[in-house]
């Protein structure tokens, strides 16, 4: 969910003097105010007697999902909490704690969660609504973790759903797009601590995919796959490997043609990979390997734009190769694109349900005027394979066409009426490619 980067709140109401923006800068959101309750009461009473309002998260989305045309709240404010619960396996996560800090204060105690996304600078409720992920062949969404989700509803009341309890109904409410409520806490599933050691391979002939590309994927416990589009290569591959599941041994000095790089590299060419998590086969806790970035290093904005499109993973070289005919398109717009896995959810509106996934992201240079139009020309050649693009970042699909995309999603309409039935929560985002059935 998009967030509070920049602009600095105090404890009440704060009128808006200067609207605030998400991390990119490309948004300015349209609120008439931002609160920032204290206390779970306060919180309370403000959703109670407000006619609209949506929770922002830590900014690292890139369109309209969080915007308001009420109040905006920020959770910062909030007591932050994690409590662990070893019995169980789980833990209780406050809405606005970062997976940084998350990953910091499990470890101590010798926990995980099973995986981690590219910026470990995100906030825990907002990446799960969105259905944030990292990757890995066997590793669902970061939702995925979520056992237990706690929020407050239309009327101020604090409803907790969960997955032994709840069922069918608790899988339309973790990936919810902010539409049922405001989520002060989540309760996740956790997996021991481990380790993870990270290797780089570069030049990658992209014809070795068509028959390679599962064995590629799968041949650690995250892989993923960054090119620039401009030639026939693959520039990197990131290969994480899991100590536990590697037997120990470090991984070789090619793959699959790929050669290893001879120093750190940054998935972005010519930038320094000083701000990268360690590489060169160094052993490290999960959660200092399994992002990209390092967890001590914070991004004060952003120079980018980002776009990403879920195909089944059945289709991935296909799409591939649907994509290749854009390079002359693509490449002068695009900063860099990873190609990752996910695995299927039954999550109602995740952008996995029903499907194991390869996941094309763009990072695209800040300037709308030229990346929408390569927008549309993307989702063209990725429509025979029903590419769901992520919820949080730049896409043109028409509503509709995205609406018929989500089987559930009437079903989920059920949901946002019996939690939300003044749509408090929803905003002109949300009701255009959720709520409306027109």
């Amino acid at each position: 969910m998009a967030g509070t980067g920049h602009f600095t709140l105090k404890q009440g109401i704060s009128q808006l003097t200067q609207r605030p923006k998400n991390w990119a800068g490309n948004v300015a959101f349209q609120a008439e105010r931002v609160d920032r309750p204290s206390s779970l009461q306060q919180l309370q009473s403000l959703i109670a007697r407000s006619a609209k309002v949506r929770v922002l998260g830590s900014g690292h989305s890139f369109n309209h999902i969080a915007d308001s045309p009420g109040a905006l709240v920020s959770l910062d404010g909030l007591p932050q909490g994690v409590e662990l619960d070893g019995d169980s396996a789980r833990v209780k996560v406050t809405a606005s704690v970062r997976y940084a800090e998350l990953g910091r204060r499990l470890h101590d105690k010798g926990y995980a969660v099973p995986n981690l996304a590219s910026l470990p600078h995100i906030s825990v409720a907002g990446s799960c609504a969105t259905a944030t992920h990292g990757s890995g062949d066997a590793n669902g969404n970061l939702a995925t973790s979520v056992s237990e989700v706690e929020m407050v509803t239309a009327d101020g009341e604090v409803v907790v759903l969960g997955r032994d309890r709840d069922g069918d109904r608790f899988d339309g409410a973790v990936v919810a797009l902010g539409a049922l409520g405001a989520v002060v806490s989540l309760t996740l599933d956790v997996v021991p601590a481990f380790d993870v050691r990270q290797y780089v391979y570069e030049g990658l002939p992209v014809e070795v995919l068509d028959d390679h590309f599962a064995g590629i994927v799968s041949s650690a416990y995250s892989v993923s796959l960054f090119t620039d589009w401009r030639t026939s290569r693959i520039n990197q591959v990131w290969v994480k490997q899991r100590l536990d599941e590697s037997g120990g041994s470090p991984a070789g000095p090619d793959l699959f043609g790929a050669t290893a790089a001879d120093g750190p590299r940054h998935p972005v060419p010519g930038v320094s990979a000083v701000h990268c998590t360690r590489q060169m086969g160094v052993p490290g806790p999960w959660f200092e390997r399994l992002p990209h970035f390092r967890p001590d290093f914070t991004p004060s904005s952003g120079e980018e734009l980002q776009s990403e499109y879920m195909v089944p993973r059945r289709h991935a070289v296909e799409a591939l190769h649907a994509l290749e005919g854009l390079r002359d398109r693509i490449a002068p717009v695009l900063q860099i694109s990873e190609i990752r896995t996910v695995a299927s959810d039954g999550l109602w509106l995740s952008p996995c349900y029903g499907r194991d996934t390869v996941a094309f992201h763009f990072t695209w240079i800040k300037d709308s005027a030229a990346v929408l139009p390569v927008l549309g020309l993307i989702e063209e050649r990725l429509a025979p394979f029903e590419a769901r693009p992520h919820w949080g970042k730049l896409f043109t699909v028409p509503p509709e066409v995205l609406r018929s995309r989500y089987e559930r999603l009437p079903d989920f309409r059920d949901l946002a009426r019996r939690y939300d039935p003044s749509a408090k929560f929803a905003n002109e985002f949300v009701a255009t490619y959720v709520l409306d059935d027109a």
